[in-house]
């Protein structure tokens, strides 16, 4: 059966699966160096990302649409050949209109290239559960697992998931949507605002957050002011906390007036610790270690109450479980013998959800096959234009030329990964042994200088370099540098000693392991540095000529060839 899963709104994306593999899963921002959290805007546009992997929509046995905003149904406005048109999709999340979250809660049609397509539509929150539980390899092995689901628009929810008899749904852990963390970001730091916006018109603030929260440290008083007033506003008996929980569920947040308490939780704080004159920095590394113990407090009683002491398996997905702090954390709790967080939780993912949810139906919800490198094909490189040269080199090549000119190098090769972070198909890889190289690749990104860069390095050697230096391939844990290697990899290391480690395998990706081997044998060092390669704001380069175009890198390698600008 071959099943094509549609994320229309934010993030949007098709995915397929024939039979029990992801085929593709293509995420509008990555094509033709797309805006960040690109929508599908014309279903016309669905053919040709078919076509590129040599399928036609009459292939295609079942559509199924990501849900939207909405406790009934959401509702999805785009266009189909320049003509608009509104499809009616299943609600944020389940409710009393679809108290399944694992059965349909809309169907309908929608017109592309002059047919009529038939689709279901399943709840949001849906896609993000069975992306991460049918990626996962818990569902690989056939057992059962919590699903922890928390994104911006919604309150975190637990499930348990088993693949015989299907999803219980365990309630939220708490009323506060995802977007408070980034919502954080315009009370206190760089990003601060005097007027705020009632809803959230900024999404790139919660990973800077991550970043800036190591210039401070957690205050007690503003945790005390932080438990208390979120006690007011969120859980309290006062009449307007009462007011909150019975309008505002966690059904999106377009779609409820959940942002502006958000405000009034963080302006009380504000209005609490600025007379001492606490600084931001300290204030907002207080707002994230006040919602990691909320969140480990919470998630653990619920289930020691569900399910006992454990240890059980747990995945994590939403857009929250891009954070690499809270997924360590949770990493840790003694209730979890093992976390999944698919390096696609947030919304990229959730068209590979769609897709999932239309097989599940038939089969139940059961492993999908799948490789991280499953993005869109690199588009032809042109012929080198004036001013480049371009030279046959090997991948051993390559690290030689990263050694020796100390210059970094954009890596175009493959497909495009999955989800939002490059690892080694879309990147700018770079030697690690100098601190300048994190600031010039700041400064080439036009990020701001406290944000770090991460480390790739061989599995094997990963435990020498970082503690605890497992196998993370997705670059979605937090890992300490070793003492010994502070100053031998100064590029990697964050503000506070950690770095988001990706660990590279030969099995997983041959081409990235045998640069990573080649610059060990010339450098003694068994990591580079990677970040995405893509121009500020937007989704990766789709081709050599767009990272020629962009010019702040005078070096490009791609399938064997490597450009350099002369002169440079």
């Amino acid at each position: 059966m071959i099943i094509c899963g549609l994320k229309l709104t934010h993030d949007g994306a098709v995915a397929l699966i024939d039979d029990d593999r992801l085929v593709f899963s293509v995420e509008m921002e990555k094509i033709g160096n797309g805006l960040r959290y690109s929508t599908v805007s014309d279903l016309s546009q669905i053919p040709g990302i078919l076509a590129d992997f040599g399928y036609k929509p009459r292939d295609v046995d079942e559509w199924v649409v990501d849900g939207w905003d909405g406790d009934v149904s959401g509702v999805v406005s785009l266009l189909s050949s320049s003509v608009p048109v509104e499809l009616a999709v299943g609600p944020y999340r389940e409710s009393a209109a679809c108290p399944d979250l694992a059965a349909p809660g809309a169907s309908g049609e929608f017109p592309m290239d002059g047919r009529s397509y038939p689709y279901t539509s399943y709840a949001h929150a849906a896609g993000h559960l069975a992306s991460a539980y049918c990626s996962s390899p818990f569902a690989r092995r056939g057992e059962p697992s919590f699903v922890l689901v928390w994104d911006g628009g919604l309150f975190p929810r637990l499930y348990w998931v088993d693949p015989d008899t299907g999803v219980e749904n365990l309630g939220e852990l708490f009323p506060l949507l995802g977007h408070a963390y980034a919502i954080a970001g315009h009370h206190f730091g760089p990003f601060r605002r005097e007027v705020q916006s009632p809803t959230v018109d900024d999404l790139s603030v919660a990973g800077k957050l991550m970043a800036y929260i190591a210039l401070g440290q957690s205050h007690e008083d503003v945790l005390t002011a932080l438990r208390e007033e979120f006690h007011r506003v969120f859980e309290s008996d006062l009449p307007e906390s009462v007011e909150y929980r019975r309008a505002v569920g966690g059904y999106g947040s377009l779609f409820e007036p959940s942002v502006p308490p958000v405000h009034t939780f963080f302006q009380a704080v504000r209005d609490r610790v600025e007379p001492q004159g606490i600084a931001d920095e300290d204030v907002l590394a207080s707002v994230h270690t006040f919602f990691q113990e909320l969140l480990l407090e919470r998630i653990a009683q619920k289930v020691r109450a569900a399910r006992g002491t454990g240890p059980w398996n747990l995945c994590f997905a939403g857009g929250c479980a891009l954070n690499i702090k809270w997924n360590n954390a949770l990493r840790a709790l003694p209730e979890f013998a093992d976390v999944w967080v698919p390096p696609f939780p947030n919304d990229s993912g959730s068209a590979i959800g769609a897709a999932v949810l239309g097989r599940a139906r038939h089969e139940g919800l059961r492993h999908v096959d799948w490789h991280v490198r499953l993005g869109p094909a690199l588009q032809p490189s042109p012929q080198a234009p004036d001013g480049w040269t371009a030279t046959p080199c090997t991948p051993a090549e390559l690290a030689r030329e990263i050694h020796e000119s100390g210059r970094p190098v954009v890596v175009l090769q493959g497909r495009a990964e999955l989800g939002p972070r490059a690892l080694g198909g879309r990147s700018i890889l770079a030697a690690p042994t100098r601190a300048e190289m994190k600031d010039e690749l700041n400064r080439v990104k036009d990020r701001e200088p406290y944000r770090p860069v991460a480390p790739i390095c061989l599995v094997e050697e990963a435990p020498a370099v970082f503690a605890p230096g497992t196998p993370d391939p997705y670059m979605l844990f937090e890992h300490e540098v070793r003492p010994e290697w502070l100053d031998r990899v100064p590029a990697i290391v964050h503000l506070d000693g950690t770095a988001r480690l990706q660990t590279v395998s030969r099995d997983d990706d041959p081409f990235l392991a045998e640069v990573l081997t080649a610059y060990h044998r010339l450098s003694g060092v068994p990591v580079l540095c990677n970040t995405s390669a893509n121009l500020n704001g937007h989704g990766f380069f789709p081709d050599v000529a767009s990272a020629m175009a962009w010019g702040r890198v005078d070096r490009i390698w791609s399938d064997g060839v490597l450009h350099h600008r002369r002169g440079a």
